[in-house]
């Protein structure tokens, strides 16, 4: 995370622990990705930046894939 404003890495650190480490399921605070490149993982938004993870059941683990700028993270 060290191309992003401070302010806007705290902001994303905040929202994976505070908001999805702690939700029972995260997917209800998230959107299904479609497409042949994502599809599969799944899209949370922080402001103008967008988190790409895999959600692992088995092993109980949300991975982020990507983190970057809504013009940027779907290239």
């Amino acid at each position: 995370m060290g191309r992003l404003a401070k302010r806007d890495a705290a902001r994303i650190i905040s929202f994976l622990e505070e908001r999805l480490a702690t939700h029972e399921n995260p997917r209800e605070l998230g959107d299904a990705l479609k497409g042949h490149a994502l599809g599969g993982y799944w899209r949370y938004r922080v402001g103008d930046y967008r988190i790409i993870c895999d959600i692992q059941d088995q092993r109980l683990v949300v991975l982020v894939i990507e983190i970057g700028h809504r013009r940027e993270v779907y290239r």
